[in-house]
């Protein structure tokens, strides 16, 4: 059996929404220093929907198809929704992850989640939770 699912192998090969909004509506960066996985997540916000999202991901395989996977599934979506991704909804999206390599799901989470609170700074809203 392979380590990393076709969905992975796809995501890390032909990886979706790389690379970088100018003026995004929200940026989130965060960082796992155990394994150096660096994940910068941006997004244009309007109408409180995520017209567009891009990512830049230094890391492992797993963490750019985390990146890519997860940027699929909010592209489009209001900001409340993309809110409630959890990282369990990427791996599931990818088809799992070896066990070790799920805390890059859990990183494409908590990117998402900084780059929404970021817009949320920006325009002096305040997250409805």
């Amino acid at each position: 059996m392979a380590l990393y699912s076709e969905k992975v192998m796809d995501h890390f090969r032909n990886p979706r929404n790389v690379g970088s909004i100018e003026n995004a509506s929200g940026v989130g960066e965060v960082g796992n220093a155990k394994c150096g996985d660096i994940m910068k997540i941006y997004l244009k916000i309007e109408d409180d929907i995520i017209t567009d999202v891009k990512f830049e991901t230094f890391g492992c395989g797993s963490a750019i198809a985390s990146s890519s996977m997860a940027t699929e599934l909010i592209k489009g979506k209001p900001v409340s929704e993309a809110l409630e991704l959890s990282n369990k909804a990427v791996v599931e999206a990818l088809d799992g992850l070896p066990a070790h390599k799920v805390h890059c799901s859990v990183l494409a989470e908590e990117a998402i989640k900084a780059a929404i609170e970021d817009y949320y700074e920006k325009t002096g809203q305040t997250a409805n939770q």
